[in-house]
């Protein structure tokens, strides 16, 4: 059984830094495509950032670019999330997900295992 585990969510001071975890366990994701994405309160779940779990092909929404960084640890099966120069309007319920296809998609329906989510707010 897939499952994907976050954590690392809190809350923040404007321009602080918080890291998003992942656990991945239940198959192997070698030739998976694995994406952040988030869901503000009143809005559709929104692309942050995706890497193919095998190496290299990095994407990020021009949002979080420059400040966010993905990452996985193939022996630890976790991936990653480092943001930086948080700011209020990148609070929100944030997610891991798995793609099967090996090919980046900013679409969440596209997307086939989810984690839980995990809840991430910036105060000003």
């Amino acid at each position: 059984q897939v499952q994907l585990v976050e954590s690392g969510g809190g809350l923040v001071q404007a321009g602080g830094s918080l890291r998003l975890s992942c656990a991945v366990s239940g198959r192997t994701f070698i030739n998976y495509i694995m994406g952040w994405f988030r869901q503000a309160p009143g809005k559709e779940r929104e692309f942050v950032a995706a890497i193919r779990w095998s190496g290299g092909s990095i994407y990020y929404a021009d949002s979080v670019k420059g400040r966010f960084t993905i990452s996985r640890d193939n022996a630890k099966n976790t991936l990653y999330l480092q943001m930086n120069s948080l700011k209020p309007e990148d609070t929100a319920v944030y997610f891991c997900a798995a793609r099967r296809i090996l090919e980046v998609s900013t679409t969440p329906d596209e997307y086939d295992y989810w984690g839980q989510g995990t809840q991430v707010t910036v105060s000003s």
